[in-house]
């Protein structure tokens, strides 16, 4: 998911609500009209899909229209949706017509009822009742919810919400008239953006709908967007480094950047949704239900400057836990993606082993240098090449390559990379939308590295680097550790329109055993329990995602049978993990993750019991981080919030004479699982002396 990618809905929500004010609705022009209808065509007619624009895509794309505008069935009446009906009948006519004009309608009946909604709000915050004494809850998710059958029952929803919205201020600090004054300037912020609604933006939120019915990865780009993704793709953004997303009224992270500002900082992870958005010593900036692109604005800035993100941790229920993160704004630069490598020692009974592992953050190649005819251009391939050699001279017994976190990248480097470790043969299989399949593989005859090999992969690893995970499974290479990756098994390509851009599914990838990696991904020969959850991030979490499916294997040379030993290496393994802190804190707080997430469907606008259930929440975290911390001989923390940003960071103690050291490990649960995985290494080295045989002829 690109940082410049609308969803939509997040445009929608920015929208959200403001006095009645004496504006003309925005109506579609030419420009519009002319751009809708060359995306249908689009669609119908190059999209990897067989996209039929009828009756069935039109109620797919109308609910999915009503869903952008209002997910959370807080605005619009039952009455309201009944008198736009036809449109479940006549999408498909509208766009490839290009007569906008009922959708343009809805939008704008959506916006009577916003306007409405915020009087009606800022009224309500004269008198506001701050004592948080009821017994009443407010549901978290509403998207099943029926239509409300009139402005009582939103009434009803919205003083929650309100209530609500004051009590998480309340808990965060602030006295009686801050919470007011901070709502009412939320509000009026939401009124100014509401105000400046175009053509462009309602016709934005249409197009939303109608390529988000057909897969997540299908979009129109303004012009505005399209400028920012061109700036995303030549990798000169100035900011943190951080992929984001719409997740209902947040911008949610869904990925960050190798080698990036927020990805060094190590305090910003993956599901966490920013609230807030402030300039270095500014104020903080309230982004709930603001546009994403809005927010992308204000997170870019020169390099070197600072900014400062209110952020809420994915696994909170609670919206009142956040906290502010400080990140320098950088440029991602080519050498900080680069593969680097390095030599661990493992204490077994037999002695000292030694194990190479190689970090790949992404698959790169300088273009330029490449295209230019450069004899020594830089590529991850070159850079992986150089960093084998350089084990290879260490004696080391085997190599685990981690791909954790690499969202991917140039196909060619996958390609190319993979003939490093296989002597000639396919690596992968494109099928276009016509059905034409083309194989890409290794020409070159040779190996660079023929011994034991573990591929490290986690939910993160997308794309590319499911190719080659797959490449190497398929083939008998080697084995696979972690979680299962992402699901990114789809290729887009970037058209321009008369007016903007689209981006277009064109086709899908294959692994040589013929199994797409769409939607399910990579599934780990021995799994690591993980953090991510795969109901939020993910292609599987994607609306509308293209399913898995299967075409023809081919043939292809098998390197050996490493499955027939995974009984024994999955016995070994849960025998270390059981005994591992790192490995049993990781396992314990995703079940603990996942159970908060199914018990807390509501929250309580009562402040004692909401602050009950935070501290709640908050003790059962600590006690696994401290128990973990303990088993380590690490210093126990008093509050969770202290362990926010340390559970993958660096953790410095002191000695008996007060001199700190750094004898704790750097990063501990990400390092235990690099040294779980070169444990499996070598219990596999160890147990496949057939394996290596047939790698070595």
């Amino acid at each position: 998911m690109s940082l410049f990618e609308s969803a939509g809905r997040a445009l929608a929500l920015s929208l959200l609500i403001a006095a009645p004010v004496a504006l003309a609705q925005p109506e579609p022009g030419d420009d519009q009209r002319q751009a809708a209808m060359e995306v249908a065509e689009s669609l119908r007619y190059g999209h990897y899909a067989d996209v039929s624009l009828d009756d069935q895509w039109s109620d797919r794309a109308f609910h999915r229209y009503l869903d952008i505008l209002d997910g959370q069935r807080a605005y619009l009446l039952q009455s309201d949706v009944d008198a736009f009906r036809d449109l479940g009948t006549s999408m498909d006519e509208a766009l490839q017509d290009g007569e906008l004009e009922r959708a343009y309608a809805l939008y704008a009946r959506y916006h009577e009822r916003a306007a409405d909604r915020i009087a009606w709000l800022l009224e309500s915050l004269d008198g506001l009742d701050m004592s948080f004494t009821g017994d009443e809850r407010l549901e978290l998710d509403r998207e099943d919810a029926p239509w409300a059958a009139n402005e009582t029952e939103l009434d009803t929803l919205w003083r929650k919400r309100l209530a609500n919205a004051a009590l998480s201020l309340s808990i965060s600090g602030q006295d009686n008239d801050e919470v007011v004054d901070t709502l009412r300037e939320r509000y009026e912020a939401q009124q100014n953006r509401l105000e400046q609604t175009n053509a462009e933006d309602v016709f934005g939120l249409m197009m939303a709908a109608a390529t988000g019915t057909v897969d997540p990865h299908t979009e129109y780009l303004s012009p505005r967007q399209g400028e920012s993704f061109d700036i995303q793709m030549r990798l000169s953004l100035e900011g943190i480094g951080a992929l984001l997303q719409a997740d209902g009224e947040y911008v949610k992270v869904a990925s960050l950047v190798p080698g990036g500002p927020a990805e060094k900082d190590g305090a910003l992870k993956p599901a966490d949704r920013i609230v807030g958005v402030a300039q270095e010593d500014d104020n903080m900036v309230n982004v709930v239900g603001m546009r994403l692109d809005d927010v992308v604005e204000l997170i870019r800035g020169p390099k070197g400057s600072e900014v400062r993100l209110e952020v809420v941790p994915g696994e909170a229920v609670d919206m009142t836990r956040s906290t502010v993160i400080d990140i320098t704004r950088d440029t991602v630069k080519l050498e900080d993606q680069a593969a680097s490598s390095e030599v661990i020692d493992v204490a077994r009974d037999d002695g000292t082993h030694r194990v190479g592992v190689i970090q790949v953050p992404a698959f790169y190649v300088d273009f330029d240098a490449w295209q230019a005819g450069e004899e020594n251009y830089r590529s991850t391939t070159r850079d992986v090449a150089a960093e084998i050699e350089k084990l290879k001279a260490d004696n080391v017994e085997g190599i685990v390559l981690d791909l954790r976190n690499n969202g991917g990248g140039a196909l060619q480097e996958a390609n190319s990379m993979i003939g490093l470790f296989i002597d000639r043969g396919p690596t992968v299989q494109v099928r276009d939308a016509r059905g034409r399949i083309s194989l890409y593989g290794d020409t070159e005859s040779g190996t660079m590295y023929d011994g034991p090999l573990v591929v490290l992969v986690n939910r993160l690893s997308a794309s590319a680097s499911e190719i080659f995970a797959g490449a190497i499974q398929d083939y008998g290479r080697g084995l696979i550790v972690g979680s299962n990756t992402f699901g990114k098994g789809t290729v887009q390509t970037l058209s321009d329109l008369s007016y903007g851009q689209i981006k277009l599914t064109r086709a899908k990838f294959y692994r040589i055993s013929g199994e797409s990696t769409q939607h399910r991904g990579v599934k780990p020969d021995i799994a690591y329990p993980s953090l991510i959850d795969p109901e939020l991030i993910g292609e599987s979490a994607l609306d509308n995602a293209l399913p898995w499916d299967t075409v023809r294997d081919v043939q292809y040379r098998s390197y050996g049978t490493p499955r027939q030993y995974l009984g024994d290496l999955r016995a070994r393994h849960q025998k270390r993990a059981d005994e591992q802190p790192n490995f049993h804190y990781l396992e314990r707080r995703a079940e603990l993750a996942s159970r908060l997430r199914e018990q807390h469907t509501s929250v309580s606008l009562n402040r004692e019991q909401r602050q009950l259930e935070a501290d709640a929440q908050d003790g059962e975290m600590l006690s696994l981080e401290n128990q973990r911390r303990a088993a380590l001989g690490m210093e126990q923390l008093d509050e969770w919030a202290d362990a926010r940003g340390n559970d993958d960071d660096a953790d410095t103690d002191t000695d008996a004479e007060g001199n700190e050291n750094d004898e704790d490990e750097e990063q501990p649960v990400d390092r235990a699982e690099v040294e779980e995985s070169a444990e499996i290494l070598l219990d596999f080295a160890e147990l496949g002396p057939s394996w290596q045989y047939a790698v070595q002829q």
